[in-house]
Formats: C-alpha cells, sequence, structure tokens
C-alpha cells in the first residue's frame, strides 16, 4: 500500500509516517519499482497500534518502548498519564470557573475584566488583610463576582474577612441568595452556619423564606442563628425554635431578646407567654431551663404571661417561686400567698 492510501486509511498524515520512520517508530518500508514507499500489512497495523496508544496520552517516546521493550510494564506510566489528565481537568475546572465568574459579574470593558479578575486572586491570598481589601473594594462599583464572595464567605475562618464578605453580599442583595442557598445543602454544619449569618444581612424575601427553611436543620447552631434572624425581622415562625433555645441554654439571652421583640405584636405575645407556660409545666424542663423561661417571662407584655409569673410564684421550686415573684412586683401585681416566695411556706 502506497504512503497516500496509508494516510488515507489510518488518517495519519504522509509528514507524520515519514517523521515516524525517522524516529525509528516505523521501519523502512519497501519500495516499487518507481521508488515510492510500499507499506506492508504489518506496517498498517503498526501504525494503528501507534495511534492507540497516543490516543491514551503517550508520548512517542513511551510508545516506542510499549511496542518494542518486552520488559516494559503499563501499570506506572497508566499511574502517571492518569494524575497528569487529573491535574489538567483541575486546572481546567478552575479556569472554566474563573470565566464563568467573570461573564456573570457583566463587565462592561476590559479594564473591569482586569479588575474581577485581580479581585478573584485576592480572594485566594494568604494574607487575612488582602482578603478584607477585596471584600471592601467592592463597595467602589463595577462588576462584582458575587458567585467568587459567596465561596470566600462560605469558607472563610478569619472574623474579620468573614464580616466584611457578608457585607459586601448583603450589597449585592438578591444576586448573593442563590450562592447561598447552594452553601444551606452542605454537608457540613459550619459551612450552613456562615451561609445562614450571610442570610441574615440580607433583608430580602428571597432570604428570609430560605432562613425559614432551615429551622429544621439538624445543627442547632444552624437552627440557632436562622431563628433569632427571623426574630428580628418579626417572623412568628421563629417563635418554637427561639424557645427551644432558651430550654436548651442555646444564646438564651438573645433568644429571649428575640421573643421579646417579637412580643410586640399583641396577639403573638399572647402566643409565646403560652408556649413558655406550656414548657414551664412539671416533669417537662430541668430546674436551669425552667428558670430560664421564667426570665424570659419577663419582658413578655400581656395577660397570659402575668397569669403564668403568678403561677409560678406559687411554685414548688422555691427559686423558680422567688423569681416570678420578683417578676410579678415588677409588673405591679401582687405575689401574695405564693409558697415558695422567699421559700418560708416550704421551712
Amino acid at each position: 500500500m502506497l504512503i497516500g492510501d496509508v494516510a488515507r486509511r489510518s488518517g495519519v498524515s504522509a509528514r507524520m509516517l515519514r517523521h515516524y520512520e525517522s524516529l525509528g517508530l516505523l521501519r523502512p518500508p519497501g519500495r516499487t519499482g518507481s521508488g515510492y514507499r510500499e507499506y506492508s500489512e504489518e506496517d498498517i497495523r503498526r501504525i494503528f497500534h501507534i495511534e492507540s496508544l497516543r490516543s491514551l496520552g503517550l508520548g512517542l517516546r513511551d510508545v516506542a518502548r510499549a511496542l518494542d521493550d518486552p520488559g516494559f510494564t503499563p501499570a506506572g506510566l497508566i499511574d502517571d498519564l492518569v494524575r497528569g489528565v487529573r491535574e489538567r481537568i483541575a486546572a481546567e475546572t478552575r479556569l472554566l470557573t474563573r470565566l464563568e465568574r467573570i461573564g456573570a459579574a457583566e463587565p462592561e470593558g476590559w479594564e473591569e475584566v482586569l479588575r474581577v479578575v485581580a479581585l478573584l486572586q485576592a480572594l485566594r491570598s494568604p494574607s487575612a488583610g488582602e482578603r478584607q481589601r477585596a471584600a471592601l473594594s467592592t463597595a467602589e462599583g463595577g462588576a462584582v463576582p458575587v458567585e467568587a464572595l459567596a465561596e470566600a464567605a462560605l469558607g472563610e475562618g478569619d472574623p474579620s474577612v468573614a464580616g466584611a464578605l457578608r457585607w459586601a453580599l448583603a450589597r449585592a442583595g438578591d444576586a448573593a441568595i442563590g450562592p447561598l442557598a447552594r452553601g444551606l445543602r452542605s454537608p457540613s454544619a459550619e459551612v450552613r452556619r456562615s451561609a445562614v449569618r450571610a442570610l441574615a444581612e440580607i433583608p430580602l424575601p428571597g432570604a428570609t423564606v430560605l432562613l425559614e427553611e432551615v429551622l429544621g436543620d439538624g445543627d442547632a447552631g444552624v437552627r440557632a442563628a436562622a431563628a433569632l434572624a427571623l426574630g428580628a425581622r418579626a417572623v412568628a415562625r421563629a417563635v418554637p425554635a427561639l424557645t427551644d433555645m432558651v430550654v436548651e441554654g442555646t444564646n438564651d439571652v438573645d433568644a429571649a431578646d428575640a421573643l421579646s421583640a417579637l412580643a410586640g405584636d399583641p396577639a403573638l405575645a399572647e402566643r409565646i407567654a403560652a408556649g413558655i407556660r406550656d414548657r414551664l409545666a412539671p416533669g417537662t424542663a430541668g430546674p436551669p431551663a425552667r428558670l430560664r423561661l421564667v426570665q424570659a417571662l419577663a419582658d413578655l407584655p400581656g395577660a397570659t404571661a402575668s397569669r403564668a409569673l403568678a403561677e409560678l410564684a406559687r411554685d414548688e421550686d422555691g427559686t423558680v417561686a422567688r423569681t416570678a415573684a420578683y417578676l410579678l412586683g415588677l409588673r405591679g401585681a401582687p405575689a401574695s400567698g405564693s409558697p415558695g416566695a422567699g421559700g418560708s411556706r416550704r421551712s
């Protein structure tokens, strides 16, 4: 078979076939009477073997060893090839991510592209100060890579930098909600907590919806952060979680303050007080938790809270009774007849 026929059949150019010959990958073919190269069937098979091995990423030197060295084993070389491919994929993936983030920032010119690239590089800096300056630089206006800011915020360990990143995301508004929502699905509780803290600073309905969804999260820290954020937004759905926080002693002072703020709605104040009263029933909580619940009643207006305190002023637990009586006195209601007050009725 002449060189032109071989080139058409194998897809290897005549120039490359001659190159293979010069490297010794192919034996010099025979010649026709007219002096043209003439390849045998064995030559054709070897050409296909060469191309098959090249398709795996082998260099020509390794191809020659694989075909001609009887002691050559593929395992080590294949491992190296796999590692190299993975490294290239990782590098290409990083490049793709960077390009997508630049595109999503919608830069209006190459100057903005360069500014976004610089910001992306700064967000990966080992210097906390540089990362913080990068986050604060978004205040200058122009294209902002929100996805990158969200990713940085979810993984940031420095509190000052994390605060700057949350501020930048809050400025981004709706554009930041989607990337942070993905953080809420992370298997890492710490990442989910970071996402909740960032969403808490975005005063938009979309962020509120997401915060409500994580009230049932399996991590107490995630639930607590979401409940406090929702309490600050006067979302009644946070009341059970806030009450749980008081019982559990998890940010109980902040939770009680949030319940007090929610109690600005008279109807909700009665519901909150009724819920706390139910949690104070004998056998439902230990002494420290009951005391925290009594103290939470102090800032709740309304008749239900007052009646609950009056009942508790006669509680068998002297500490609970004295605290309730004192709080009832501050409300201007009498606490007389309370067997627990002062502990004298049980002595």
